[in-house]
């Protein structure tokens, strides 16, 4: 397995680092927040990104995608992620997109939305209680005469205030953590019986609680075979961890490098503080973790695009490395900027807020270790 990137990976890259460097996103993240902005993100920014292509990679080209995979994504958010751009191409791209996809929902006017950016659908999978268990179900879906009638709540809808649809995870046999009999919906916000409340993240991102209150469906409203939900669901978010990586690779990189430069131009004692031989030691620490985060990525992105039968579990090394890589670098990158990084006002708080979030999402370091235990067959 090669972990470098080919010609048409670094063009990506080199076009995905040249939107970012025009757009001031921190910045817009910062209006966003302090507005209490409900969609979270710049309509015109995603529609950019639209036009490049971005939300039609990581679908197949009879689907009218690009043909490329989670590897050419997560060149494009490690990009994104050194600007903490806000855009939705995770939700709704690599969670709602890639569900229909690979359920092969009959409406292809949905996954057309979600390709050509103007519709977004989200995946609505985790509910109270449920933690980091994607099987936890409890919202149940009754068979009725024409369909299914869903109820129940799910949380933590990553961007989900003001999108059309949305992918519900539901129980329609079984107990309530068993993998067989969960069923996944396409269930449109504008249908009778859901209601979203918006949620605020402590990294300003936009989240939301989906509550359904019999919801009436169509039997073609399911994704792929009954009772096969969960097997569906598990590879989504794997293929949504791997890029969520990525994201976090390019943050922590970012915040490395300010923290660097920082240390070059702050002086103490008539001297850069980035003289003295204890910021170096941990610099370099930091240094090293990133690089070693680096690897287990390009690694888990190449194995789930291969389909390699190790995916799952380096998917788990991914996250886990970059958890805690991450939160090393947003710690150390406040601390070296001293006072003024516990400020509001400067950028570099931001990090360590996105870091944060970032660790609990799919999974923090502790659930992917015993993850990739629990699959190693330990």
């Amino acid at each position: 397995m090669k972990l470098v990137l080919d010609d048409d990976q670094q063009l990506l890259a080199k076009t995905a680092a040249e939107l970012v460097s025009r757009d001031d996103a921190l910045k817009r993240l910062r209006r966003l927040r302090d507005e209490k902005n409900e969609n979270g993100y710049s309509k015109e920014v995603y529609a950019k990104m639209a036009e490049l292509g971005w939300t039609a990679i990581p679908f197949s080209t009879d689907q009218g995608g690009a043909g490329l995979g989670v590897a050419e994504m997560a060149v494009v958010l490690e990009a994104l992620g050194r600007a903490l751009t806000p855009e939705p191409l995770l939700s709704s791209v690599m969670l709602g997109g890639r569900s229909l996809a690979l359920g092969r929902f009959s409406e292809s006017s949905w996954l057309d939305g979600v390709i050509d950016g103007s519709k977004r659908v989200c995946l609505a999978y985790q509910e109270p209680g449920s933690r980091f268990d994607a099987h936890h179900v409890e919202t149940s879906a009754e068979k009725t005469t024409n369909g299914y009638r869903i109820t129940g709540e799910k949380v933590h809808v990553l961007d989900g205030s003001g999108a059309d649809a949305y992918i519900v995870s539901a129980r329609s046999s079984g107990d309530t953590a068993a993998a067989a009999g969960i069923d996944l919906f396409v269930v449109p916000t504008r249908v009778g019986g859901v209601e979203v409340a918006v949620q605020r993240r402590v990294d300003a991102r936009n989240a939301a609680i989906l509550r359904l209150e019999r919801v009436e469906l169509p039997a073609t409203a399911r994704l792929g075979a009954s009772g096969e939900g969960a097997a569906l669901l598990d590879s989504v978010i794997d293929g949504a961890t791997a890029a969520l990586c990525a994201e976090m690779l390019g943050s922590m990189s970012e915040a490395f490098d300010r923290t660097v430069e920082y240390m070059k131009e702050r002086v103490q004692f008539g001297v850069p503080i980035g003289s003295f031989q204890a910021l170096k030691h941990r610099a370099a620490r930091v240094f090293v973790e990133i690089e070693l985060a680096r690897s287990a990525v390009m690694a888990a992105a190449r194995a789930l695009d291969a389909g390699d039968d190790r995916a799952r579990a380096l998917v788990s090394v991914a996250k886990a490395k970059c958890s805690e890589a991450f939160l090393l670098t947003a710690n150390e990158a406040v601390q070296i900027h001293g006072g003024i990084g516990m400020t509001d006002e400067h950028d570099i708080g931001f990090f360590l807020k996105r870091a944060r979030g970032a660790e609990m999402t799919f999974g923090d370091a502790a659930f992917h270790r015993q993850r990739f235990a629990a699959l190693s067959g330990y």
